[in-house]
């Protein structure tokens, strides 16, 4: 049976652990080619290798380019938080942060606020907000715990409100 696109996109980031990284973007950038240079998800999968590669100059105009061109609702979220993180590695602090708040205004209760509350804590620590990064991360992992929510969401604004 033929892999689609999508698999053989999955295989290659599967294996990356074990390739260089150069190689890496070399097998992205491959499979890219075989679609329109305005192909929303190549475009995406062409950023994701070059934040990898730790090529974040040039990840974060394609990752741009993704979003702008149409990506879709399934890898939408994963883009702003990529981008988000590339932006946070580029000194552009203020800009991570705005970008992944209005994710979470987006999905404040989904697969994607657990994710995207993690790299906004990274970024407010970043900023020099440790405190409220440490408050950020609770109240997302609040959501995961078996027993003690109510606590740890208490707590968590506790951090904060002083």
């Amino acid at each position: 049976m033929q892999q689609t696109w999508r698999d053989r996109i999955a295989d290659i980031w599967a294996h990356a652990a074990t390739m260089a990284e150069g190689d890496v973007v070399a097998a992205i950038d491959e499979l890219v080619a075989e679609r329109a240079p305005d192909d929303a998800e190549a475009l995406f999968e062409a950023a994701g290798a070059r934040d990898y590669a730790g090529r974040e100059t040039e990840a974060e105009p394609l990752y741009r380019s993704a979003l702008n061109t149409g990506l879709d609702a399934a890898l939408r979220p994963r883009a702003i938080i990529q981008l988000a993180s590339t932006l946070r590695n580029l000194d552009r602090v203020d800009e991570s942060i705005a970008l992944l708040e209005q994710q979470l205004h987006e999905h404040p209760d989904d697969e994607w606020t657990g994710p995207t509350a993690a790299f906004l804590a990274l970024a407010l620590t970043t900023r020099g907000d440790p405190t409220l990064g440490a408050s950020v991360a609770l109240m997302a992992l609040a959501n995961y715990l078996p027993i003690y929510q109510r606590s740890v969401r208490g707590y968590a604004a506790e951090l904060v409100a002083e």
